[in-house]
C-alpha cells in the first residue's frame, strides 16, 4: 500500500524517505496537545467512533465463531433447523458488523471535514493578517500546499491513522482472546506466519521505492512541462515561436518513461501480491495440519473440525491488522510532520498590527512627514539610511531615482506595508505605527503601476473599494477615471467579466479601473507607484486627467518617471544612496547640475521626445 507522504512526494508504507527523517519531528508534550486542542470541541463524536470501532471488532467475531457451531452441530449432527439458524446468525451479525463500519465511517468523516474547516479559517485569517513582507519573500506555491494539501491531509490522519490505530488494535486484542480462549495451541501455530509477513514487505517496499522515487521525479518533469507550455503566457509563446511539435516530443518522450516506470512498479506489486497472497495461505494450512494431526493422534479430545474451522477464520481476520500495526511509527512520524509543517506557519509572527490604545486622528489636513527614516531588508545591504522631508497636506510630491535606489520602499512604509527600523513616518503628527492599522490604511490610496483585477466582473472589482457603493456612485467614479464610455459599450456593461488578473482588458482600461476604485474609496492620501510607466503616450493622456482628479485636495506622493507628471508636482525628491539627495522643482534641479540633471538626460528627456513624436503623429 502506497500512501502520500506529507508535504510533497509520496512514500511507501513502512518506510521513511531520507526527507522525511531528516525533518523528523520531536514528540512532546506540547505537540501533542496542541494536535489534540483542535480534537477535543469533537470529543463527544471521537467516543461514538470509537465505540462503534469496539463493537464493529467485537461482532465481527461472531461469523468466524459461529462458522464452528455450523461445522460441529449443524453439519455433522445433520441438523436442517439448527443450521438455518446459525446461517442466518452469521448473517446477521455481518449486516451489523457492516452497519457499523458505515456509522463509524460516517462519523469519523464529519470530524476531519469540521477539523479541516476550522483549521483552513484559521490559517486563512492568519496568513491576511501576515505582513507583506511574508509574500514577497515566500513562495506560492508553498502558501497553498499549506493551505490546501497540507490542511486536507489532516483528513487522512483522522479517518486513517487515528481510527486505524483503534480499529487494528481493538480487531488484534479481541480476535487473539477469542483465539486463544478456542485453542491456544492453534492460535500459536497460526501466529507462526506473521515474521513471514513483515520480513518480504520490507524488501519489496524498498524496490517499490526506488522505483516511486524515479517516477515521481519523472512526473514532477511532466508537469512543470505542462505548466509552463499550457498556461496563458507558455502557450502564446509556443505558438508565437511555432515549437507545438518539439514540445509535443518532449512531453511524449517524458511521459514514455513514465509509462515505463509505473508498470514496472505495479509488475513488482503484482508478483509481491502473489508472495503475500502464499504466506497468508501458508497460516491457515498450518492450522488445518497441525488441528489434523491433534485429532487424529487423539492428543487434543476436545478439539473439533469446526473449532479448527473457526480458527482458521479468525487467523484470516487476524494478519492485515497486524501487519498495519507494525508500520504504525511510520504513519504516527508522517501524521506528526504534517501537523508540524501547519503549526510552523501558524507561528510565523506578524510584527505590523495596531497596538493597544490604537490613535485615529483626523487626517483631513494632515502633513506627512518622514523623520529621518532608516530601513534595510538586508541588515547587511542597507537601503534608506537618512530619508527626511515633509509632504504639506494638500500638496503633490513626486519622487525620483536612479533603479533600485529604494522610490518604492519609501511609499510602502506610509500604509506600513513594512516598517521603519529607525526614524518615524507620521501623518498629522501622529506615528503611523501608533495608529489603528485598518483606520490607517482605510485612509491610504495606492495607485500602482501592476493594476491587479480578480476574475470576476467589472462590478465586483469596483466594489472591493466599496461594498455598500450605489450604481450611481459606481458609475461617476468610471466617468473621473474616464472608464466609463468602455464599459457602457460592453455587452454586459458592469457585470463584464474581467478575466483572470484583468486579461480581458487593456493595460490602459486595467489602469483607468484602477483608478476608479480609489476614487470609490476616496482616501485622504494617495500614493501614485509609477502608475503609468506601462502605458503608452496615448493611454497615458487619457488618464492624465482622471490622476489629477484624484490628486486634487489631496496629500499626494507620486513615483514617476515620466516628465510631465514630474513637472506638475509641487516639489521634486531625488533619492539616491539611502537619503534624499536633492529636492526642489525641476529648474532648480536642472541647474544644479547634480543626480536630477543625469536622470533628465538618461531618462526624462528621452522619454519627452517619444512623447512629443506621439502627440505629432496623433
Amino acid at each position: 500500500m502506497i500512501v502520500p507522504a506529507p508535504g510533497r512526494g509520496i512514500g511507501p508504507r513502512g518506510f521513511l524517505t531520507d526527507e522525511e527523517k531528516k525533518a523528523m519531528p520531536k514528540v512532546n508534550k506540547k505537540l501533542l496537545l496542541r494536535i489534540l486542542s483542535y480534537l477535543k470541541p469533537y470529543w463527544p463524536q471521537f467516543l461514538l467512533v470509537f465505540l462503534a470501532i469496539l463493537l464493529s471488532a467485537s461482532v465481527g467475531l461472531l461469523p468466524s465463531i459461529v462458522t464452528g457451531r455450523i461445522v460441529d452441530e449443524a453439519l455433522v449432527g445433520k441438523n436442517m433447523k439448527l443450521l438455518i439458524q446459525l446461517l442466518l446468525i452469521a448473517f446477521a451479525t455481518l449486516t451489523v458488523s457492516q452497519v457499523i463500519g458505515v456509522l463509524e465511517s460516517y462519523i469519523n468523516a464529519w470530524i476531519s471535514q469540521r477539523i479541516i474547516y476550522d483549521m483552513k479559517n484559521q490559517m486563512y485569517d492568519h496568513l491576511q493578517h501576515m505582513p507583506h513582507a511574508f509574500f514577497t519573500t515566500e513562495r506560492q506555491g508553498d502558501i497553498i500546499t499549506r493551505m490546501n494539501t497540507d490542511i486536507s491531509g489532516v483528513s487522512s490522519v483522522i479517518s486513517g491513522t487515528l481510527s486505524s490505530i483503534v480499529s487494528n488494535t481493538a480487531t488484534v486484542v479481541t480476535t487473539l482472546i477469542a483465539l486463544f480462549t478456542m485453542s491456544w495451541q492453534l492460535a500459536l501455530v497460526g501466529m507462526v506466519v506473521i515474521p513471514l509477513l513483515i520480513l518480504p514487505t520490507r524488501s519489496v517496499g524498498k524496490t517499490r521505492w526506488k522505483l516511486l522515487t524515479k517516477s515521481q521525479e519523472k512526473n514532477d518533469e511532466m508537469n512543470q512541462l505542462v505548466n509552463e507550455t499550457l498556461s496563458v503566457s507558455g502557450s502564446l509563446l509556443v505558438k508565437l515561436f511555432t515549437r507545438e511539435e518539439r514540445e509535443y516530443e518532449r512531453f511524449r518522450s517524458v511521459n514514455n518513461e513514465v509509462t515505463k516506470l509505473n508498470l514496472k512498479e505495479q509488475r513488482s506489486g503484482k508478483w509481491f501480491g502473489v508472495v503475500m497472497g502464499m504466506f497468508t495461505q501458508l497460516g491457515p494450512l498450518l492450522i488445518y495440519f497441525a488441528g489434523g494431526y491433534f485429532i487424529i493422534a487423539r492428543s487434543d479430545p476436545a478439539l473439533t473440525v469446526g473449532t479448527i474451522t473457526a480458527t482458521v477464520a479468525l487467523i484470516n481476520r487476524l494478519y492485515r491488522p497486524v501487519q498495519s500495526l507494525l508500520n504504525i511509527q511510520v504513519d504516527f512520524t508522517r501524521s506528526l510532520a504534517l501537523f508540524t509543517r501547519i503549526f510552523d506557519y501558524f507561528d510565523l509572527k506578524n510584527n505590523i498590527v495596531s497596538p493597544e490604545n490604537a490613535q485615529k486622528p483626523d487626517l483631513t489636513n494632515a502633513d506627512l512627514r518622514y523623520d529621518h527614516v532608516v530601513f534595510s531588508y538586508d541588515p547587511e545591504k542597507p537601503l534608506l539610511t537618512d530619508i527626511d522631508f515633509t509632504v504639506p497636506a494638500g500638496k503633490m510630491y513626486a519622487i525620483v531615482g536612479p533603479s533600485g535606489s529604494g522610490k518604492s520602499t519609501v511609499v510602502n512604509l506610509i500604509p506600513r506595508l513594512y516598517d521603519v527600523l529607525g526614524g518615524a513616518v507620521t501623518l498629522g503628527g501622529v506615528d503611523v505605527r501608533d495608529m489603528d492599522l485598518a483606520y490607517l490604511r482605510s485612509n491610504i490610496g495606492v495607485v500602482t503601476q501592476e493594476t491587479y483585477l480578480f476574475n470576476g466582473t467589472i462590478r465586483e472589482n469596483l466594489l472591493y473599494a466599496k461594498e455598500d457603493a450605489t450604481q450611481e456612485e459606481l458609475e461617476e467614479a468610471c466617468r473621473i477615471a474616464s472608464i466609463d464610455d468602455y464599459i457602457r459599450s460592453q455587452p454586459d456593461g458592469y457585470d463584464t467579466v474581467v478575466g483572470n488578473r484583468g486579461l480581458k482588458l487593456s493595460g490602459g482600461e486595467k489602469q483607468r479601473l484602477s483608478i476608479a476604485r480609489v476614487i470609490l474609496k476616496n482616501p485622504r492620501i494617495l500614493i501614485l507607484d509609477e502608475a503609468t510607466s506601462a502605458l503608452d503616450s496615448i493611454s497615458e493622456h487619457a488618464i492624465q486627467d482622471a490622476l489629477e482628479h484624484l490628486m486634487e485636495g489631496r496629500t499626494s506622493i507620486v513615483i514617476a518617471h515620466r516628465l510631465s507628471t514630474i513637472l506638475k508636482a509641487d516639489r521634486i525628491l531625488v533619492v539616491q544612496g539611502g537619503v534624499i539627495a536633492e529636492q526642489g522643482d525641476h529648474e532648480t534641479l536642472l541647474q544644479k547640475g547634480g543626480v536630477y540633471r543625469e536622470l533628465y538626460e538618461t531618462q526624462f528627456r528621452t522619454i519627452l521626445d517619444l512623447e512629443g513624436k506621439a502627440d505629432a503623429q496623433g
